[in-house]
């Protein structure tokens, strides 16, 4: 380990998408993770290759029955060492376990307690189930994505599970660890994908009460597919290019690479009334030539351009190769840690495991005596696979 956050140990309790998202970023960062797992999903033996799950990626994977009084036991025992937990379930199931908060803070007075749903800890949705779609849809978000015209388009599971969920929650474990070294107590950090997604709107909040985001148009604004030079463009293969042509400067450029910074039609970029028939346009210019061709013309200038790639075109993309943006390990190809370190920088240093992989090997290191670990697993409180 060796990225900013190492020395910190972190007890992560087995979830999708967002929670694991979270794990993999402070694991990233160099914080010793552990990922505890349900028993009942330990079904023999590790394999010999690493879990295809590039989430699990940086830590090593323990099963405990917390059903079971003696798994509780043990995981409470290792909170009393860890400096943070997260879970992501729905409200109240810790408690019912008998690890929530209060008694994990109990045991560990300085324990940043991590949480993470859709809808927060309260309020008149909280109880309910929810995917990312509904989340960003109540931060009202989802609203404002879609072509004109069209229903609006969910944009992958990015904004509410990731953007607005696992980022905001592991951000928020690190400000409570940091408050933590100051004032020596611990926290319960309740993240919620509406409030995080609501965040990451706060800019649009903004242009919209400035007059410059019509939130009644969608698909018809300067920052969602309305402007002629804010757009992807199909191509004569087939592919895509992006534009962002916003400042002036860069429009100009746009003008002079395809030719029509002597149209007169062009010359007024912020009419919003033209910007329909100009998209019509520049559609056409853009379909006469390939992708490739449009780079040759554009990249490495201030157009503000870039082809659309697939991931596995992203990958192998010179700017990312030298990068270093990707990277492959066991034949599992992956983005690296980010954002970059000066002088702690992040390293992967292990393979996603699997299901109680490690479940002996971690709770020996943990300080779990030996005749404890084998009667824990006799007892099926503990799975090692």
């Amino acid at each position: 380990m060796s990225g900013p956050l190492t020395g910190y140990r972190v007890i992560e309790l087995a979830g999708i998408g967002p929670g694991p998202f979270a794990a993999m970023l402070l694991s990233d960062m160099g914080a010793e993770v552990i990922r505890v797992e349900r028993a009942g999903t330990v079904r023999g033996p590790a394999p010999d290759t690493p879990h295809p799950d590039i989430l699990r990626r940086g830590r090593r994977n323990i099963a405990l029955d917390l059903k079971h009084p003696d798994g509780v036991a043990t995981l409470l025992d290792l909170v009393g060492q860890a400096d943070a937990l997260i879970e992501g379930f729905r409200p109240g199931v810790m408690e019912r376990l008998g690890i929530g908060p209060e008694v994990c803070l109990g045991r560990n007075p300085k324990l940043v307690f991590g949480r993470m749903t859709g809808w927060g800890q309260e309020g008149p949705y909280s109880t309910a189930a929810g995917h990312d779609i509904n989340y960003i849809a109540l931060a009202g978000a989802l609203a404002h994505y879609g072509r004109v015209g069209q229903p609006p388009t969910p944009p992958m599971n990015m904004v509410g599970d990731f953007g607005g969920g696992g980022m905001f929650l592991a951000f928020g474990v690190v400000c409570a660890l940091l408050e933590a070294q100051r004032s020596g107590q611990g926290q319960v950090v309740d993240t919620a994908m509406v409030d995080g997604t609501a965040t990451l709107m706060t800019m649009f909040w903004a242009m919209s009460q400035m007059g410059v985001h019509d939130i009644h148009k969608r698909g018809e604004n300067l920052l969602d597919t309305g402007a002629h030079f804010y757009d992807v463009y199909e191509c004569s293969d087939g592919e895509y290019v992006s534009i962002g042509s916003i400042e002036p400067q860069f429009y100009a450029e746009l003008m002079r690479l395809t030719g029509l910074d002597s149209d007169d039609e062009f010359a007024q970029q912020m009419n919003r009334a033209q910007w329909p028939h100009l998209k019509v346009r520049l559609t056409q210019v853009f379909r006469s030539r390939s992708r490739a061709e449009w780079c040759q013309i554009m990249e490495h200038t201030d157009v503000c351009f870039a082809p659309v790639l697939r991931m596995d075109e992203a990958a192998v993309h010179p700017h990312n190769v030298e990068r270093g943006t990707f990277v492959e390990i066991a034949g599992l190809t992956q983005p690296a840690p980010a954002p970059r370190f000066s002088r702690t920088e992040p390293t992967i240093d292990r393979l996603p495991a699997h299901d109680g992989q490690h479940t002996a090997e971690v709770l020996g290191d943990w300080g779990i005596a030996a005749d404890r670990i084998a009667a824990l697993i006799h007892s099926g409180a503990a799975r090692q696979a």
